[in-house]
């Protein structure tokens, strides 16, 4: 058996990307076995295999039906030394027991960012434009035209307020200002000459700028200082007939408090990829609310993501190698 250090990955990753990870270990002299979980999620990998993991990379394949395995082979490494992961969020208690152990973790932050922030941009023109009424009028064979009176208003003027400015915010900022709507980032550093935005804000400066929101984007990390951020109080600073876009974390807003402000008519509708009770409850009043259109936390699904998770992959193993700062890594504090 071989006495070299490990990369653990899943059988179906190593499928698409052995070869070529294999080529890249060679080209950077790293002397490392690729440890291939086995297919079936309920075995388990040697425990002489586990005791050589150094590096681990969680793809996207593991989730969510091998995730027992190959978490129960990364607790039990020894000699782990850095995990990466193809999701962005660090907020599972995983992260946190991993650096408590002083593993090395980063994220894939910015390769999802494309097709996340054309998913919330659909969802925004399908609101804007009254798709919904459409939509229920289709599903019951009616004819059914928007009258005049109640045709929606133009986005180009529009203000969309951003509430984190990381890769998906950025996305969505380009996109919606190629549609004329004024965008408003915050985010606690400073505005930089190519922020796609016409206005950057602090958090601290939040309940100013709500009143000036007609959508309100979340695109922030789930924090202690994100968790619950947008209160019944601040839902009601936004103006009449806004909208609410979070693709960030259910967690980030009061959803008892959001799903009243739209019963009553104050927000005019949302678009919702994420809940604080994931899967969404059956009974959830919002499946049924007819100005919001709700999604299984699959804004990201994109056929391109595996590639650009690997590569990003690849790119920080170079790093790693090279013992140089590690892009996306995670810390206790998150994200550097």
């Amino acid at each position: 058996m071989s006495s070299q250090p490990a990369l653990l990955m899943s059988h179906a990753c190593h499928a698409m990307f052995g070869a070529e990870l294999a080529a890249a270990l060679a080209r950077l002299s790293l002397p490392m076995d690729l440890l291939v979980l086995p297919a079936d999620k309920d075995a388990r990998a040697a425990e002489a295999d586990v005791a050589r993991i150094e590096v681990a990379f969680f793809s996207q394949d593991v989730f969510p039906h091998h995730s027992r395995q190959f978490f129960s082979a990364v607790r039990k490494a020894p000699h782990l030394k850095w995990l990466h992961a193809f999701n962005v969020g660090v907020d599972h208690p995983i992260y946190a027991e991993l650096l408590e152990r002083g593993v090395r973790v980063t994220t894939s932050a910015g390769t999802t960012a494309a097709p996340i922030a054309q998913t919330a941009l659909t969802a925004m023109l399908m609101l804007s434009r009254g798709f919904p009424h459409w939509q229920k009028a289709q599903r019951e064979h009616r004819w059914d035209p928007v009258r005049l009176q109640q045709s929606p208003r133009d986005l180009p003027g529009q203000t969309v307020l951003v509430l984190g400015m990381g890769h998906i915010g950025a996305a969505f900022s380009r996109l919606a200002k190629a549609l004329g709507l004024h965008v408003i980032g915050v985010r606690r550093g400073p505005r930089k000459a190519d922020d796609p935005v016409d206005e950057m804000h602090a958090p601290d400066q939040l309940d100013a700028l709500l009143p000036r929101a007609d959508w309100l984007m979340l695109a922030c990390p789930l924090t202690t200082e994100t968790r619950r951020l947008i209160t019944a109080r601040r839902l009601l600073l936004l103006p009449n007939g806004a909208h609410i876009i979070n693709i960030a974390r259910g967690e980030v807003i009061d959803e008892a408090a959001m799903i009243a402000a739209l019963q009553s008519g104050h927000l005019a509708g949302a678009y919702l990829d994420v809940f604080e009770q994931e899967p969404l409850p059956a009974t959830s009043p919002l499946w049924d609310l007819p100005n919001v259109l709700v999604t299984p936390h699959n804004s990201t699904n994109s056929r391109g993501n595996e590639r650009r998770v690997f590569d990003c992959f690849v790119r920080i193993l170079d790093q790693w190698k090279n013992h140089a700062p590690l892009t996306n890594e995670v810390f206790r504090t998150g994200v550097k």
